[in-house]
């Protein structure tokens, strides 16, 4: 009921092999899987799942124990909620998996540059690690993860939306004094002088841009 609430198709088994046979037959976004069921235990289950296939598994399960989590976790799993939950933390583990899905195919798809270079500024993408002029640069998660997206579409215009949607996730697509600050403190770090950005450029009720620059 709370899956078709918040527009979620989905289908239902009963037990572990009605799980098999939908498994094989739907092509699904997440997979919700108890590990009490009625006729095979639920572990069996994520292993055949991981031999063909990377699809997000979230155990939901009345086992508390720590040894019946890194086990599920261990055999493919990819998070673990002991029952009884609420189904607002239910639903936000099926966004993050969602979410974490997607970068996945996004990842896969396209071929992603290790480095980036913009006039003083460096980004090493393996390492995180941004320098400017040879200098590290400390940024926190979120502004990293800004110029990180920033760096990679260059010269293009990120709408408030896109950007809100890619760093904090689709119901935070209102929160633009949370952008607005995070640029405020990112152009603070790699800008000579951020009140006439070189690097950032603001697009007034729009987004913004990161300028390439010429190579030192």
């Amino acid at each position: 009921m709370a899956l078709q609430a918040n527009d979620y198709g989905n289908e239902w088994a009963h037990n572990g092999s009605q799980a098999e046979t939908l498994i094989a037959s739907y092509r699904s976004e997440v997979i919700l899987l108890d590990l009490g069921l009625p006729d095979i235990d639920g572990t069996v289950i994520i292993q055949q799942v991981r031999q063909t296939s990377a699809t997000p598994i979230i155990v939901i399960s009345a086992r508390g124990e720590e040894s019946d989590k890194i086990n599920a976790l261990d055999l493919g799993a990819d998070d673990y909620l002991i029952k009884p939950f609420s189904v607002a933390e239910l639903l936000a583990r099926i966004r993050v998996a969602l979410r974490r899905n997607r970068y996945l195919v996004q990842q896969t798809a396209t071929p992603v540059a290790t480095q980036y270079s913009n006039g003083a500024l460096r980004l090493d993408y393996d390492a995180q690690v941004v320098t400017l002029s040879g200098t590290p640069i400390h940024l926190t998660a979120i502004e990293y993860a800004l110029l990180a997206e920033f760096s990679r579409n260059a010269d293009k215009v990120l709408t408030h939306h896109y950007l809100l949607t890619k760093i904090w996730g689709a119901e935070s697509t209102s929160d633009t004094s949370s952008l607005r600050v995070a640029v405020a403190t990112l152009r603070r770090k790699i800008e000579a002088a951020p009140n006439a950005p070189q690097f950032i450029q603001t697009y007034i009720g729009v987004g913004y841009r990161l300028v390439q620059q010429p190579e030192e």
